[in-house]
């Protein structure tokens, strides 16, 4: 696709990715469909849960050093504030350093909703620069300011010239679109078109797009190998750091669905080669992920020489967990970016998945490729029942239900729970570096070793906890509630 950046909108997963929230299949057939582009989401008659893709644009956002988010909207639009407030601090604290980006909103009410706000929402931004001085300021809008038209596009170009630092408007209204990822790619469309600068030296540095770089020092010693320096994205980077994204070697992710616009966007826009292979999550990820870099980066001798030096190391252990997970079968629920990277590891783990959900799946990448880890499982003909879900608990618990797996492994900790009442075992993928490379490989295996070993908390609280879903849901098809495809 063609990056615009000259605009401060840009279009939805649905609309530029083909993606969607709702199917039930089989991987074969959904990989079918999508590459013949027969693909057509389904909608739901019943939805039990979702979330607001303001929150993955804002908190992305929000974890960058010293800036301002301005959130225009109602007062309950601003609740995420809170617990951003606290992760970003608790990163930064780990980090070491000292974050004051601060996040605020501009409490609109019925008159603002009837007559407009943009005069207030002027006044505010230039308030904000002066009071707390941030390196950048974001402006975005809601689901209110949005039905209303109201133009914050407008307000930024009005007041950006009295400011010193980046003004950017940031169209992330809530309803825009059932596919919250879509706020991942709002927020890299937002550092790209008013961060971003064009490169003027080239420097030892790859970009690295994460969640909240838990990893971080194991990953800057790693790269110390191969003379390369990461940089962390968002949480914690500075703006400085931004401006000269252009400037790297090549941009690489922990998972696909969060860095996919800023990879394609670097690299068709800045010639910032992407790094697009499986994720390095379990061994052949990892080993593929960094032969990739060492081949972009021209430091292969170097990779080579450490992978076989940290194969030595951990393979044998990994070998022998292995023999006492083989047999396993396994549910997940995850968004798509971990769902076919985790089934890929389990699989090579000795772990049968009876079944995935994806919160949602993406038809194509920008690059106009299905997913690599798709691709990845089909080359090597692993296939096994999908489905495309945005969260909802009540076709995970049919799922379950059906199936009786020995292990759930979930990256939502609200679906870990259900799952623990209905007596299933679960794992919750919290960490985005659980899986990470050979050393968490291994940790991920004893985990789930330890949690199949020991069901007697599961078990009897599945005996005394009651759950809403009845027998008639547990007999039903799990695509119920699916209504025909969207032409």
């Amino acid at each position: 696709m063609a990056f615009q950046l000259s605009g401060s909108n840009l279009g939805t997963r649905e609309n530029r990715l083909g993606s969607i929230t709702g199917y039930v299949g089989d991987l074969e057939d959904l990989a079918s469909q999508s590459k013949c582009g027969t693909l057509n989401g389904c909608s739901r008659c019943f939805s039990q849960s979702s979330t607001c893709l303001s929150g993955c644009a804002l908190g992305q956002l929000g974890g960058i050093r010293d800036v301002a988010i301005i959130h225009h909207g109602p007062a309950g639009c601003s609740a995420t504030a809170s617990s951003q407030y606290i992760v970003t601090n608790q990163v930064a604290a780990k980090r070491g350093v000292v974050n004051s980006s601060v996040y605020i909103g501009t409490d609109m009410d019925e008159n603002d909703t009837i007559f407009g706000s943009t005069d207030a929402l002027a006044e505010i931004i230039l308030e904000v620069n002066r009071r707390y001085h941030p390196k950048a300021i974001f402006v975005s809008s809601s689901c209110a300011t949005g039905i209303i038209g109201e133009d914050i596009d407008s307000v930024v170009d009005e007041v950006k010239e009295a400011i010193p630092v980046p003004v950017i408007a940031v169209h992330c209204e809530g309803f825009k679109s059932r596919i919250w990822a879509t706020g991942f790619d709002i927020s890299d469309h937002a550092v790209l078109s008013g961060i971003v600068e064009p490169p003027r030296k080239k420097q030892n540095t790859i970009n690295f797009k994460n969640f909240y770089e838990s990893a971080r020092n194991e990953i800057i010693e790693m790269f110390r190998n191969f003379d390369l320096e990461p940089v962390f994205l968002y949480a914690n980077a500075t703006v400085e750091e931004l401006k000269h994204l252009s400037e790297s070697v090549a941009t690489t992710c922990i998972c696909g669905t969060l860095g996919n616009y800023l990879g394609n966007g670097l690299e068709e826009v800045y010639g910032v080669p992407y790094i697009r292979t499986i994720n390095p999550l379990g061994i052949t990820g990892f080993e593929t992920w960094l032969r990739e870099i060492g081949r972009v980066a021209g430091k292969q001798p170097q990779v080579e020489h450490y992978i076989e030096e940290q194969r030595n190391i951990y393979i044998p252990q990994i070998e022998a967990v292995k023999k006492e997970l083989k047999g396993l079968k396994a549910v997940l629920g995850m968004g798509p970016g971990y769902t076919f990277e985790v089934t890929r590891v389990l699989n090579e783990l000795g772990i049968e998945v009876v079944w995935a959900l994806a919160w949602h799946y993406d038809k194509r990448y920008e690059n106009g490729e299905i997913p690599p880890a798709m691709s990845y499982l089909l080359e090597n003909d692993i296939n096994f029942e999908a489905s495309v879900a945005d969260q909802q608990n009540f076709e995970v618990m049919n799922i379950l239900n059906k199936f009786r797996p020995d292990l759930y492994l979930s990256r939502h900790p609200g679906s870990t729970v259900w799952a623990i009442k209905q007596g299933t075992p679960a794992v919750y993928v919290a960490d985005e570096y659980m899986i990470f490379g050979y050393k968490h490989t291994l940790e991920f295996a004893h985990a789930i070793l330890d949690t199949i070993r020991n069901r007697s908390f599961e078990q009897n609280l599945a005996k005394r906890v009651k759950l809403p879903y009845t027998d008639w849901w547990y007999q039903q098809d799990v695509g119920s509630f699916l209504e025909e495809a969207i032409s």
